[in-house]
């Protein structure tokens, strides 16, 4: 057990590189009220011993990666800084011009990880590896030191995870969602999780309470059960989302001085999950639109849903600016 008072750190997979066992994502941290609270945020965070900050270049329109460098701003030796491309299956050119970008937001110049952001489509792993594919991006990236390691991310279905794993690319991290519901449903902690212990790739856990806390709402568990369900797993950090101070200060109070669930303790939260998880309705993002990336689908070219906050957000980022709309063409 750690001290009371700091966060467990963890083995990054093989890298040599140690996390805390809590990590904060970056889209709730680009939905804070304003860029002062984001800040307010990042340095609790930091002082409270959360080291490992999660973003994404399309969280927020770039909102969240560029409050999450103001915040890191005078900090960034502290942490370990991660980001995802969304080239969602174009070229690697275009993965490289969005990491300078996103570097360009965060104010460093290099990333502790780069991962693949959101694969979703059963041809993802085949547009990955392909020549001049995205593949070709992290492999320059790391040699020409613009980041440390390279992973992938993803939460629709875990053959589709099986798949990248099968390309052979040496990655360094997988992220997936975990969490009571996943392992009754369509389960990456079932599926995956045993093959990167096995190959010692870092495991990344996200959305322990469901995305955006529907089974806490609902009174199906609480977020302090959730969240310890997920940060038991064999893995090296969990990411959740923190877009209030409060929020951030009840998660510090279960991962200071976190212990590990018994597996007894485990298979009961399971047990309990076991009625909601047949049809994945506290999963959404496995079975609907509602999670999807707008760049993913307009890349594969399919339809939007007009409802979706990231597609509103697009849209948006229009209004009276006389620009185009605001994707990177699928041709590039």
């Amino acid at each position: 057990m750690a001290d009371q008072g700091s966060i467990p750190l963890r083995d990054f997979g093989k890298t040599g590189a140690k996390v805390s066992a809590l990590g904060m994502g970056g889209h709730h941290l680009g939905e804070a009220k304003d860029e002062k609270t984001a800040v307010e945020i990042i340095h609790r965070a930091i002082d409270g011993g959360i080291n490992f900050f999660d973003c994404c270049w399309e969280y927020n329109r770039g909102q969240s990666e560029d409050w999450l460098g103001k915040g890191l701003k005078g900090r960034r030796d502290k942490i370990f800084l991660m980001t995802k491309v969304c080239t969602h299956g174009r070229d690697a050119g275009l993965a490289m011009l969005m990491l300078e970008q996103s570097l360009r937001r965060l104010q460093t110049d290099h990333l502790d990880l780069w991962q693949i952001h959101g694969v979703s489509f059963p041809n993802d792993p085949e547009l990955f590896i392909r020549q001049n594919g995205a593949a070709e991006a992290l492999r320059k990236a790391k040699q020409d030191g613009k980041v440390r390691f390279v992973g992938f991310t993803g939460h629709k279905d875990p053959d589709i995870h099986l798949g990248m794993l099968e390309t052979g690319f040496p990655f360094d991290s997988v992220q997936m969602p975990l969490n009571p519901f996943d392992a009754n449903f369509h389960s990456f902690e079932q599926k995956v999780l045993p093959v990167l212990n096995k190959k010692g790739i870092a495991a990344i856990g996200m959305k322990p309470i469901g995305g955006h806390g529907e089974p806490v709402e609902k009174g199906v568990f609480t977020a302090q059960e959730l969240l310890s369900y997920a940060m038991s797993l064999p893995v090296a950090t969990t990411l959740t989302g923190m877009s209030e101070i409060s929020t951030l200060e009840q998660n510090l109070k279960v991962a200071q001085g976190f212990s590990a669930l018994s597996e007894g303790e485990m298979a009961k939260l399971r047990e309990r999950a076991k009625p909601y998880a047949a049809d994945g309705h506290f999963e959404l993002y496995k079975t609907s639109l509602k999670f999807d990336n707008p760049e993913a689908r307009l890349a594969h070219d399919f339809p939007l849903d007009m409802q979706q906050i990231e597609v509103k957000q697009m849209v948006k980022a229009t209004e009276n600016s006389g620009k185009p709309f605001p994707s990177v063409s699928s041709n590039q």
